[in-house]
């Protein structure tokens, strides 16, 4: 009696995911411009569907990263932007805790930018008359700083993984964005 039941069980548990692959498959490949005549119109809806480019790519970090620049550096926001036609990158941070900001703003400490792809070391250039291209000032809670990183070459891109180092901090795996 209990291997019939088991049995039965097994077989209606496998008509159930056949039909519900089916179902998903269905919905995911219907298209009503698909399914017209003309060529030309399946094509741009088979386009049309497709998730753009760099769609999965995210610069959200773990919950438990987030948790701990938050924790230990007082810091959230952390981004990481292609700028200036891509001779810059861009470095930024929102400040949550300025008594724990307080390291990364110090001027004795040399920021660095780590990219392992391309195996370079991006450092913040000093300016004849403006100086080093990063804020120094007191950290304010709720304010956003930012450093510019010189790309030379453009050797940095877009959707690259890089480190960002100040004194003790490290913020590792941030997307170029």
């Amino acid at each position: 009696m209990n291997v019939k039941k088991l049995l039965f069980q097994g077989m209606l548990l496998t008509i159930l995911m056949v039909s519900g692959v089916h179902v998903l498959w269905a919905q995911n490949n219907f298209s009503p411009v698909a399914q017209s005549s003309s060529g030309t119109n399946s094509q741009a809806a088979a386009s049309s569907t497709k998730p753009p480019a760099g769609h999965y790519a995210t610069n959200q970090h773990p919950l438990k990263e987030q948790m701990y620049y938050l924790s230990v550096w007082g810091v959230e926001d952390l981004k990481v932007k292609y700028t200036e036609s891509g001779e810059m990158i861009r470095f930024s941070y929102r400040v949550v805790d300025p008594r724990k900001a307080a390291p990364l703003n110090e001027k004795t400490a040399e920021p660095g930018l780590y990219a392992p792809s391309s195996r370079v070391k991006l450092a913040v250039p000093q300016m004849e008359k403006v100086g080093k291209l990063r804020q120094t000032s007191t950290p304010i809670e709720g304010k956003s700083y930012w450093m510019a990183f010189a790309n030379p070459g453009r050797r940095v891109r877009p959707g690259d993984r890089v480190s960002v180092e100040i004194g003790n901090f490290r913020a590792i795996n941030l997307l170029v964005e």
